[in-house]
């Protein structure tokens, strides 16, 4: 019988204590709809982690458990799994089962930060493609998400079975828009319909299957119109990987005929380097995952080719690292929180040293907390099982650390250590938010607590002017979905307004202002004065606040209370009450008196000057600029770009994918409400369009001005915009 939805399994998995190295964590990253969770459902059947492969259609997948995925077809949260492979190495590589650690991640942009924090903890990843399409915008994305981190990488190019497929034009796109250094150790045999097998390029053997879910490989010789393709592609391999292994280079300079192993020898030194990246072809059926599987033990790291973690020692500065080594001191990074209805509070680990056991106290040096784990468990997508303790190189999650959040650093007490934290996206669009009835009040805010405590890029505030609380994400699909879980999960019953575009305050240039707050009421008056001053950041840098107060003028207990003032002005904007950014704040003089003076003056005088002072330094509405990626036929490529431009679109490029046009373009979020609605119908239902946040950029004037005068018409009959 199969376990309950989130129930804890008691059992103990086998094989936890492998040696490091045939140990892999590894994620499936791609463009949505590109086949990452079918192919994760074939390599848990083919593994013999499952008894029957899942369907996204039928909506009966292991990662996609969460009724939202599965009513959408889609993930939204990335799910983690363990599973295990003894490889078809041959050589002196001897065959051992291999414990794979797998994290299915989301493909759609509103979910990316599933992605990022997944990737800041993985030593690996196999990129799925589609094989019709080659590189997508998401494709890109998440590609570049991966660089940041260094995370070694295995393509894989799926649905080469399927009308449209092109090997070389994705092969191609790939080398042309993500990194020139890939190279395919795969070539189908076929091509749509007619697709039977593969050419392995490094044993120069023709690999058919004869039927869709047969699970046997028959080894034959490369058919003979294919031998010349195949040498040539081999000969580009060899060319490219020769140079990581100083032996293979040698012989492959001489002139010497390489071997199968000496091969895979240098691929595994280039995937592991993070300078070559090995394609796969074919499509998710069983013979494909197997060579997939194969490619994962490889070629991608263990926890031991991967350098040390570094990080810094919060008590003296210096940088120190850690390895991966059960006898090193304890330390790890929470990269993700979720609330499971069975067992409560779950953090996940990556834990990077050492050995965590269950009741042992631990340091969040983060947040300078002590905690201790009430319980560890492996996680299984939504099963859980429970474990004593957990080791350097594992992915788990942990029960009782009520402080931690997602970003933070736990180790042992006596060794401390900060490692870097996971930076995510501001998000780009609101929602405000009623709870139905009085009772629905109360539940609201826990049940937004939580799914914040969840998802790093879900903000929630309070529009002090209008009494309104207002949600804030990545796109209308993620807002959609957590007030979906309200309800679901937490039983909210809440109304919501038309999702808003999330502007932002900022200024041209520097000015100075100055602020004085005197009230006198009969008794101790109230006393504050400062001049501050402001100037420009750079886009993205955030806000700042210095001191720069010498000789008194004014004590030092009341420049905290400015930076309050100033941070809550801030918050609130100036211009239309939205989030002033990138801006930088000095404190620079002032006075103050012996007896009236209190930090609630010095607070209204800094919100004063610095609104005194922004006002002269001319602000500007910034507002979200999206990347817009419309693929259509030929014939309406004029209708789609005129709509654009007069979306205020500046049309960046377009090319020519297949039997589509791409048009890609940079719009206003503000210019996007019903985009999918209209493009659908101009198009005969035959175009899509992918839009994802690009950056913020300064508001024309004429709509900036329809803006504000939107705003303050929204706050005098109590509404918000």
């Amino acid at each position: 019988m199969a376990a309950k939805k989130g129930a804890l399994i008691t059992t103990t998995t086998e094989n936890r204590e492998l040696p490091l190295e045939w140990i892999r964590n590894m994620g499936i990253i791609a463009h949505i709809d590109a086949g990452k969770t079918t192919t994760t459902e074939r390599i848990l059947f083919e593994s013999g982690k499952t008894y029957k492969y899942g369907s996204v259609d039928e909506g009966n997948t292991v990662t996609d458990w969460m009724d939202q995925e599965r009513e959408r077809g889609i993930t939204i949260v990335s799910a983690a799994i363990t599973t295990f492979w003894t490889t078809n190495i041959k050589g002196d590589v001897p065959q051992e089962s291999h414990r794979i650690n797998i994290i299915d991640t989301p493909g759609h942009i509103d979910f990316t930060v599933e992605v990022e924090r997944s990737l800041r903890v993985l030593d690996g990843a196999c990129m799925i493609f589609d094989g019709r399409t080659g590189v997508e915008p998401q494709s890109e994305t998440v590609w570049h998400q991966a660089d940041k981190y260094n995370v070694p990488r295995i393509c894989s190019l799926n649905k080469l079975n399927l009308i449209g497929a092109d090997w070389e034009g994705s092969i191609t796109s790939i080398r042309e828009r993500l990194n020139p250094n890939a190279a395919p150790v795969d070539m189908p045999i076929g091509i749509e319909h007619e697709l039977r097998g593969v050419v392995d390029l490094i044993e120069m053997k023709a690999y058919t299957y004869k039927a869709v879910e047969d699970s046997k490989l028959t080894e034959e010789e490369i058919p003979g119109e294919l031998m010349e393709k195949a040498l040539k592609y081999r000969a580009e391999l060899l060319e490219r990987v020769a140079e990581y292994d100083d032996d293979v280079l040698n012989k492959y300079l001489d002139g010497v005929e390489l071997s199968p192993a000496e091969i895979k020898r240098a691929i595994r030194k280039g995937v592991v380097a993070g300078k070559f990246f090995p394609v796969l072809g074919g499509d998710n059926r069983m013979p494909t995952v197997q060579r997939i599987l194969d490619a994962i033990v490889e070629y991608l790291p263990s926890p031991l080719d991967v350098p040390p973690v570094k990080g810094e020692n919060p008590a003296t500065g210096e940088e120190e690292t850690r390895s991966p080594d059960k006898s090193e001191p304890f330390s790890a990074l929470a990269f993700k929180v979720n609330v499971d209805p069975h067992i409560g509070r779950l953090v996940w680990l990556r834990i990077y040293s050492g050995t965590l056991k269950t009741g042992t106290p631990v340091l969040n040096t983060s947040k300078r907390a002590d905690e201790r784990v009430g319980r560890l468990v492996l996680l299984h997508a939504d099963q859980r099982e429970l474990v004593e303790e957990a080791y350097a190189g594992e992915i788990v999650a942990a029960v009782g650390l009520k402080e931690t959040v997602t970003g933070d650093t736990v180790c042992d007490p006596a060794h401390p250590i900060i490692l870097e934290n996971i930076k995510f996206p501001e998000p780009v669009i609101s929602l405000a938010i009623e709870p139905k009835t009085r009772q629905d009040q109360e539940k609201l805010g826990h049940a937004m607590s939580r799914l914040g405590e969840e998802d790093p890029t879900f903000r929630v505030k309070t529009n002090h002017e209008t009494g309104q609380t207002i949600i804030s994400g990545m796109g209308e699909l993620q807002l959609e979905v957590l007030v979906d879980r309200m309800k679901r999960e937490y039983g909210v019953e809440a109304t919501t307004g038309a999702p808003q575009v999330a502007y932002k305050e900022t200024i041209k240039g520097s000015a100075e202002g100055e602020g004085k707050y005197i009230r006198q009421t009969g008794g101790r008056g109230q006393y504050g004065h400062c001049l501050l001053r402001v100037e420009p950041k750079g886009r993205g840098e955030g806000i700042e606040f210095i001191s720069e107060i010498k000789g008194g003028t004014i004590p030092q207990e009341y420049i905290p209370a400015i930076e309050k003032g100033y941070r809550e002005a801030a918050e609130n904007g100036v211009l239309a009450g939205f989030p002033m950014v990138d801006v930088k704040c000095a404190v620079f003089d002032g006075s103050f008196h012996d007896v009236d003076s209190s930090e609630i003056a010095f607070k209204i005088a800094g919100s004063m000057a610095f609104q005194d002072a922004v006002k002269r330094a001319g602000l500007v509405l910034l507002e979200p600029i999206m990347h817009v990626a419309v693929s259509t036929p030929s014939a309406f490529v004029g209708d789609v770009i005129g709509d654009l431009s007069s979306r205020r679109a500046q049309i960046q490029e377009t090319e020519t994918r297949g039997v589509f046009q791409v048009i890609n373009a940079l719009v206003p979020l503000a210019e996007l409400q019903g985009y999918a609605t209209a493009l659908r119908s101009m198009s005969q239902g035959r175009a899509n369009s992918y839009v994802e946040p690009s950056h913020y950029a300064e508001v024309p004037a004429n709509i900036t001005a329809q803006i504000v005068g939107q705003k303050t018409a929204a706050v005098r009959h109590g509404q918000t915009v």
